[in-house]
């Protein structure tokens, strides 16, 4: 699955199918999910710049958007990033507030379940959007993502980082190796700082959110450079 960037001509019917997919997910849950999906919805269509993948909205504007406290806001938004869904691009500073993105790919993977329910053109739509421009040249012939080891759990996780995005997980998590895993608490090690650096930057979430799935006792993810 490619997704475009959702501005343009067909911007309008791409945002509309998310949208729908985020919806018709919810409402397959019980009210838990549902409560939750229609909040990141209010965000999206209250505050969320397509364009630019920008959600600038500090925790107090949240609370009153959802009609909650603002610690209801700080387990929400954790929970979003556990998922993969949301990051924070810039934190929140004296007199400005909290900067982030929406990954609207991990959305639409975790909600390709629903998709058939929607429709069969909705599913084939989703399964063929084509493939943004861009100047980067595709590796050829990537390796094949290990295989799931049922009590391995850092083969588990390599093989859902590689089930969501193949391409992502072959310019950066192939090259992990999980050092330590106790007390809640992994460690990765990367081969070089500036893959740590990067890794920790953009993927710690998707990272934590792939253990989260093997592991629910795991609250967080660092990545190391080899010595």
């Amino acid at each position: 699955m490619q997704l475009a960037k959702p501005v343009g001509r067909n911007a309008p019917a791409l945002k509309y199918d998310i949208l729908s997919a985020l919806t018709v997910h919810a409402l397959s849950g019980d009210k838990h999910r549902q409560r939750s999906i229609l909040r990141i919805i209010a965000l999206i269509t209250t505050r969320y710049n397509w364009r630019n993948n920008e959600l600038s909205i500090g925790r107090e504007e949240i609370a009153r958007l959802w009609t909650v406290n603002e610690r209801t806001v700080k387990r929400e938004m954790a929970r979003f990033r556990t998922l993969g869904w949301v990051t924070v691009k810039r934190p929140a500073a004296r007199g400005r507030v909290a900067v982030y993105e929406i990954d609207l790919k991990q959305i639409l993977i975790d909600t390709e379940e629903v998709w058939p329910v929607i429709g069969s053109d909705f599913q084939a739509r989703m399964s063929d959007v084509p493939e943004p421009e861009t100047n980067v040249i595709p590796f050829a012939n990537k390796p094949n993502a290990p295989e799931s080891t049922e009590g391995d759990v850092w083969s588990q996780v390599q093989a859902i980082l590689h089930g969501h995005d193949p391409e992502l997980w072959a310019s950066w998590f192939q090259h992990l190796s999980e050092a330590e895993r106790a007390g809640g608490r992994v460690v990765l090690v990367a081969p070089s700082r500036f893959m740590a650096d990067y890794i920790s930057q953009k993927w710690s979430a998707r990272l934590l959110a792939a253990y989260s799935r093997i592991d629910p006792g795991i609250r967080t993810v660092r990545v190391d450079a080899a010595e």
